[in-house]
């Protein structure tokens, strides 16, 4: 567990911190910090009350240890989502970057080309030159507007003039200006050709336009190559290209960690005060085959997994009080998991369940979390708040019996449920209700032909996606379902255990009306 929960911090500190901000930075030493003091945060917040810690210390750590965790967990979450539009976002921004790019080298690249559109040849730059009285010479190329290069003619008496040098420079040294050009840049080639005849022969060749002085040559300072058409954007072109990479990763990888921040954030927000709120009034109609006509309409205000402790106190027990009393029940039936505590500590805070008013009384059953401590304890509290404990017993009700079970995490100390002693000399043609904090037990229900069980335990899940975790363990997360000739609701409960937080699992009192088939 412990791993689990230092890998899942790493994992927030990589995206969060580091992936987010410089080195040294503010931030990254704060977020660094906190990746090792909220791990220790957390496990000190569940080992205080088993390790003994005193109740105030409990309280103190209890707040922020468990919004936190609720926080946790709804951030891995978002980042994991995040994960998948990462790759998407960083492709959309590079076509966009490109799209740019390929408008602005449109633009700026328009007209860069030699002297003028018909840009004449050079004169000669050195006395020794080579006249050609009867043997054409290719002409230097100059810049166009087009991109094409002068053609010059020789003929017998004609006069061609050309450097010694460029008259033994090979024609590959076109191609390497070219690819120098394309190396430094995105834009287009500015090409011309140039043709010669001497006598029967012709010869063609295509050479890079020329730069301001119409030279014929590679201006490798410019580091551009353009005609009056072009589409080059040269070498700042690509050092944009170049430094966009990193500023896309950084700018994608803070609106995902800011994604991720909001939506946990509104997340844990929106499931506290769903809790901290109080629980909703819910209403289920069930038939019962043996239920007799005097007794349609019996309504059963049933609560669970109220879950006092050092986060939910007193004033948490007075919202469920004023709830159930509102839709005036015949019946309430408390169904295991009031309390995370001693009576000691948390004695105070189900005192408001002595105000609790219905017409037949109220009715508790111990769940899992009751065994943490000293369940006999509580048995003995809620009976002095007036409400009666059906530990393994059975109750005569005008209409219908109703009983209840302890929980089965009491069996390790011997008060385990007992379906034989609480329904086995019981009148099998009246309607039978039973009250059982667990969903598992629906099954000895089915054996000792119970009609309708009343459990919690689930909360429902709590937490999305928490139901798919309890659907594991247990038959039903919350609802009502059929199993043979017994139903079974499940509430998700009033309360919350660890992080006051409910994320799809809403808090409710459900109030369970009875029908009978024949009325």
């Amino acid at each position: 567990m412990i791993c689990v929960v230092v890998g899942a911090h790493w994992y927030l500190w990589r995206r969060l911190v580091r992936d987010v901000s410089a080195p040294g930075g503010v931030w990254r030493r704060t977020g660094t910090v906190l990746a090792f003091a909220l791990p220790l945060l957390v496990v000190a917040t569940f080992t205080a009350g088993r390790g003994g810690a005193p109740f105030a210390v409990e309280r103190v750590l209890a707040w922020p240890g468990y919004l936190w965790l609720a926080l946790l967990i709804y951030l891995l979450l978002s980042l994991l989502v995040g994960e998948a539009v990462r790759p998407l976002l960083r492709r959309f921004l590079e076509r966009r970057d490109a799209a740019r790019g390929a408008g602005t080298g449109t633009g700026a690249g328009a007209g860069r080309v030699g002297a003028g559109e018909g840009a004449a040849a050079p004169a000669p730059r050195e006395p020794g030159l080579a006249v050609g009285a009867a043997k054409g010479a290719p002409a230097p190329v100059a810049g166009s507007g087009s991109g094409a290069a002068t053609e010059a003619d020789g003929q017998a008496g004609g006069l061609a003039v050309r450097d010694e040098e460029d008259e033994r420079e090979p024609a590959a040294s076109t191609a390497t200006a070219l690819d120098e050009a394309r190396e430094t840049g995105d834009g287009a080639d500015g090409s011309g050709s140039g043709s010669a005849s001497g006598g029967t022969g012709t010869g063609s060749t295509r050479a890079p336009s020329a730069g301001a002085g119409g030279t014929g040559g590679q201006d490798k300072g410019a580091g551009r190559v353009s005609a009056d058409t072009g589409t080059g954007t040269g070498t700042d072109a690509g050092t944009d290209t170049a430094d966009a990479g990193p500023s896309r990763r950084l700018f994608v990888a803070r609106t995902v960690a800011v994604g991720a921040a909001l939506v946990g954030g509104a997340t844990v927000a929106g499931g506290a005060y769903s809790v901290l709120n109080g629980p909703t009034l819910k209403r289920v109609t069930v038939p019962l085959a043996k239920l007799p006509r005097q007794a349609h309409g019996y309504r059963i205000a049933v609560v669970s997994d109220i879950h006092l402790g050092p986060i939910l106190g007193r004033s948490h027990t007075q919202r469920i009080v004023e709830t159930i009393n509102s839709a005036q029940p015949d019946l309430v039936a408390i169904v295991g998991d009031l309390v995370d505590g001693s009576v000691a500590d948390l004695g105070p805070a189900a005192e408001p369940l002595r105000n609790l008013r219905s017409r037949h009384g109220s009715f508790f059953v111990t769940g899992n979390h009751e065994y943490f401590g000293d369940a006999a304890e509580w048995v003995d509290h809620v009976r002095e708040l007036g409400i009666e404990p059906l530990e393994n017993a059975r109750k005569e009700l005008p209409g219908f019996d109703l009983a209840g079970v302890n929980d089965v995490a009491g069996e390790d100390t011997g008060e385990g449920p007992d379906f034989a002693r609480a329904l086995g000399d019981r009148d099998t043609s009246r309607a039978s209700v039973l009250l059982a904090h667990q969903p598992v037990q629906i099954h000895e229900a089915v054996d000792h032909g119970v009609d309708l069980q009343l459990s919690g335990h689930t909360h429902g899940g709590q937490m999305w996606p928490g139901e798919y975790l309890a659907g594991l363990a247990n038959p039903t997360v919350a609802g009502l379902e059929r199993y043979g000739d017994t139903q079974l609701y499940v509430t998700r409960g009033a309360g919350a255990w660890g992080p006051p937080v409910r994320v799809g699992a809403e808090s409710d009192v459900t109030i369970v009306r009875l029908a009978a088939k024949r009325a």
